[in-house]
């Protein structure tokens, strides 16, 4: 969440360094889901995860603050569909034995950062 011109790579972001972290974190816990779940659950949930730092690294490559945003919404957007498929992976009965707390930390940093990001950069700048 650090001003953008001060920042030459999507690396030296802290939101994209967390979400890094989420995804790692995500690919430990799904390694832990019952076999059958490999192709459906399993799956969805590490791509919506993939997907975060994925597109901050996009938008933040583009080279425009629109472009950038724009990406920053679709992260946001992925981070939305994993917080969906991680309540659904805590009712499910071979799943809701495991814990998800470090995941849902990091999820909802990197959703704040995001939030907070898109809204510094929909203001048009002067």
């Amino acid at each position: 969440m650090t001003n953008d011109k001060n920042i030459s790579s999507h690396k030296g972001l802290i939101v994209w360094q967390k979400s890094m972290r989420l995804v790692v974190s995500l690919y430990e816990i799904t390694e832990k889901f019952p076999r059958e779940e490999i192709f459906g659950l399993t799956s969805q949930m590490r791509r919506a995860a993939v997907s975060i730092p994925s597109n901050i690294a996009e938008g933040r490559s583009r080279g425009s603050r629109k472009d950038f945003c724009n990406f920053l919404r679709i992260a946001n957007g992925s981070a939305a569909e994993l917080e969906t498929q991680i309540d659904i992976a805590e009712q499910l009965i071979k799943t809701k034995h495991l814990n998800f707390s470090e995941i849902k930390e990091l999820l909802t940093e990197v959703r704040k950062m995001l939030n907070i990001m898109i809204a510094k950069m929909s203001v048009p700048k002067s």
